[in-house]
């Protein structure tokens, strides 16, 4: 079937001697094309022909996000008359970072986002709900709605926030599942419980979440999944992707872990010295996409903390999964002697019903230490509900962070701004 490839189902040798077709392909695109990795490979002594394997990917060097930012046009491997839609990703050193995408580009990316979204569970007629932005240079929505409409779903283009609006869609249109930050769901909850909506007898039956997650390492559900679901008996599918990757992985019916879509991308899972780590173990997600024609990208490190997980899934799959980003590499934080990453922290916030909203900022104190700084909104007494969270910081994280509680229109700005693709509830000052 068109949405459910073959390739997937295939023996795990197979799969790798179809990736190793690909990557010699990509790589004589890149040593024809790309000015950067003629570069690369002219300076490192690199015969692309001696690059036969995926075991000899190891042989060149990564790339990372600071290549792009630094040697932005250097990536592009077409010619601007051939690009038909730019987009953005956000730079770590201030300016965003283009991507030009071809013809193909977006017929690569509907397919990507086609199968995903069938292997979550979507089908041909169904209804989605697109509580996400298509506009402000934004791939992700976009390919949202180009797979959606490659598979013969309706979509239904709300865009992000207005609780009142999405409802009355939701019982205008009676779609079966929504695209949406996961959080925003609990803000929707919160108005249809306040304005009589009877949200429990919608025609809603799932949602692929996007931006955060919802799931523990051991694909439990987490605090923020607990909190939707006691609530609304929807089924939550997690989905992971960047607009670097143009590539998704989704979670199966199954719901343990995002599937690889080997045909279209490659992936390692690196320590800090670039070797793989030992199954099972942590390490940044290190990518090769293939089949791009405008920016193909060779051993692109992510900044992603991932663990891969390998055993065949009983959809019938034999892919890679991932589980739940564990943290961005680059927000790692030494507090005390203890590693932390932002995603724990959200889960101990989370676990407050009282928390109207927060946000958690990262800054240097004066003998460079990291330092840890928690805004946030509550309605309870202040005093005593902060020693509250301060204490299940020290019991769940071995910390106690600073907190500080602001008003929520001023913090609720701040955290959700209209120009931000999700909430903002995390500032590295570092």
């Amino acid at each position: 079937m068109e949405f459910y490839p073959a390739i997937e189902r295939s023996d795990l040798q197979d799969i790798k001697k179809i990736q190793e077709y690909k990557l010699q392909e990509l790589l004589r695109y890149l040593e024809a094309h790309s000015p950067f990795y003629q570069k690369l490979f002219r300076e490192h002594h690199i015969n692309t022909e001696d690059i036969r394997t995926l075991e000899d990917l190891r042989k060149i060097p990564t790339t990372t996000k600071n290549d792009l930012q630094q040697y932005n046009h250097d990536f592009f491997c077409i010619t601007p008359d051939k690009i038909v839609d730019y987009s953005t990703t956000s730079g770590t050193l201030g300016d965003p970072v283009t991507f030009g995408l071809s013809d193909g580009d977006l017929e690569r990316l509907a397919y990507n986002e086609a199968i995903s979204f069938a292997c979550a569970g979507i089908q041909k007629g169904d209804v989605v709900q697109m509580i996400t932005t298509i506009d402000k240079r934004f791939m992700a929505g976009l390919a949202y709605f180009l797979g959606l409409r490659k598979m013969g779903a309706s979509v239904v283009r709300m865009g992000p926030g207005i609780p009142e609006l999405q409802w009355d869609s939701i019982f205008r249109y009676k779609p079966k599942y929504l695209i949406t930050v996961p959080s925003f769901l609990l803000k929707m909850i919160d108005y249809a419980e306040k304005n009589g909506v009877d949200y429990k007898n919608s025609s809603v039956y799932g949602a692929v979440c996007i931006g955060e997650s919802i799931k523990n390492q051991d694909f439990s559900d987490n605090i923020l999944s607990h909190k939707i679901k006691e609530k609304w008996d929807i089924k939550l599918f997690s989905t992971y992707a960047s607009t670097e990757m143009s590539t998704a992985f989704t979670e199966c019916e199954f719901q343990i872990g995002g599937h690889q879509h080997p045909e279209l991308i490659i992936t390692e899972i690196l320590d800090d010295n670039g070797n793989p780590v030992p199954e099972g173990e942590n390490g940044e997600l290190t990518i090769t996409t293939l089949g791009v024609e405008a920016i193909p990208l060779l051993r692109f490190k992510t900044g992603d903390i991932v663990k891969a997980h390998y055993e065949p899934c009983r959809c019938g799959r034999n892919t890679m999964r991932l589980g739940p980003v564990v943290g961005r590499k680059q927000q790692m934080i030494k507090y005390k002697g203890t590693t932390l990453y932002p995603p724990a922290m959200n889960d101990i916030l989370n676990d407050f019903s009282t928390i109207l909203c927060y946000q958690i900022v990262i800054q240097s104190n004066e003998i460079g230490l990291d330092e840890i700084i928690i805004k946030l909104s509550t309605e309870q007494e202040h005093e005593t509900f902060v020693n509250e969270v301060r204490d299940h910081f020290r019991a769940k994280l071995r910390v106690s962070p600073k907190i500080e509680v602001i008003d929520f229109e001023i913090l609720s700005k701040i955290v959700f701004n209209p120009n931000s693709r999700k909430p903002i509830t995390f500032i590295d000052l570092r």
